[in-house]
Order: C-alpha cells, then sequence, then structure tokens
C-alpha cells in the first residue's frame, strides 16, 4: 500500500491500521496526505483499486481570507503555528504527536489550505472503479466537519467516527 502523511507529520500511519488495507492495490492518506493520495490515484496509470482518505483536509468552504490569515500566522511563527495546528490534529484526545512529527513548508500548507475537491475527478475515478472511502471524526478541529461530510457523503463511502477529531481518537 501507498501512503501520503499529512502536513508536518511521519509515521502517523500507525494511527490508523484499523482503517488502512495491506494490499498493492490501495493508496492512502492522512489529511493532507489525503489530498495527496487522491491527485496520485487520479494521474497513475496504475491498478488502484482503493483509495482512503482519513480526514481529507477540506478547506474549500473557507473565505480567502481564512487561507492568507493561516500563512501569514505560519510565516511569521512556524513554531508556534505548527505547535497549535497538532495540538488540534489530536483534540479530543491526549494522544502526542512528538515523536511523529516533520517538517511542513509554507508551499505545502498552501497547498493544503487552497486544494479544492472536485466532484468530476472523483466519479471519474469511480467509473474507473477505484472504491474510495473515507474516516472522518464529528469533533475535528481541523476542518469543518459538517461540510466536508456533506461533500463527500453524495459520493462515496463514508465512515463518521462520534466524538472523535481529525486523528479519529
Amino acid at each position: 500500500m501507498k501512503y501520503f502523511n499529512g502536513f508536518s507529520l511521519k509515521g502517523e500511519e500507525s494511527f490508523f491500521s484499523e482503517q488502512l488495507i495491506s494490499s498493492a492495490y490501495s493508496v492512502a492518506g492522512f489529511s493532507y496526505g489525503a489530498q495527496r493520495a487522491f491527485e496520485y490515484v487520479y494521474k497513475t496509470t496504475q491498478r488502484i483499486d482503493r483509495l482512503i482518505l482519513i480526514s481529507p483536509a477540506f478547506f474549500q468552504n473557507h473565505k480567502k481570507s481564512f487561507i492568507k490569515t493561516q500563512l501569514r500566522y505560519f510565516k511569521a511563527d512556524e513554531a508556534s503555528y505548527k505547535k497549535e495546528f497538532l495540538k488540534n490534529v489530536v483534540y479530543p484526545s491526549t494522544v502526542s504527536l512528538e515523536n511523529f512529527s516533520s517538517e511542513g513548508s509554507y508551499d505545502e500548507l498552501e497547498s493544503l489550505l487552497s486544494y479544492v475537491w472536485e466532484e468530476d475527478k472523483i466519479k471519474e475515478l469511480i467509473e474507473r472503479g477505484v472504491e474510495i472511502e473515507v474516516f472522518m471524526g464529528d469533533a475535528d478541529k481541523i476542518v469543518v466537519f459538517q461540510k466536508s461530510f456533506d461533500f463527500f457523503e453524495k459520493l462515496v463511502t463514508v465512515y463518521l467516527f462520534k466524538d472523535k477529531g481529525h486523528l479519529l481518537k
């Protein structure tokens, strides 16, 4: 299975053993990694049977001013921004991401925040035979859960984790 990490993270796939499937024909990603996994599957000519999107980063419902503000905060104090970001990733749990932290760049954050999920591309993957599953928590502090849920649930199978956050804990 090919896996794409979330923003400022590495090795966090160990948190998702129940959702991930060990198969050469599966691709998965968490948060920002879900965006990257989707684009990888969309562009590849290789056989992919299943795409697993865990807490996909979904910001297309936000105003441009929100994105600019996030980027400005990141640029002003990268360490504080990442600390607060990772705190929101684990909410409401108290899991430590200290051993899973990695560099996250301004360009990656900008890509994450400005990415637009397109229904037509999702439908095209489904027509190509790719089974798409989305896993999300309703206590997510990274994305507006309801907007994300409303978008994906009309297109693909969505598994909802009650009282769980972005990390599904």
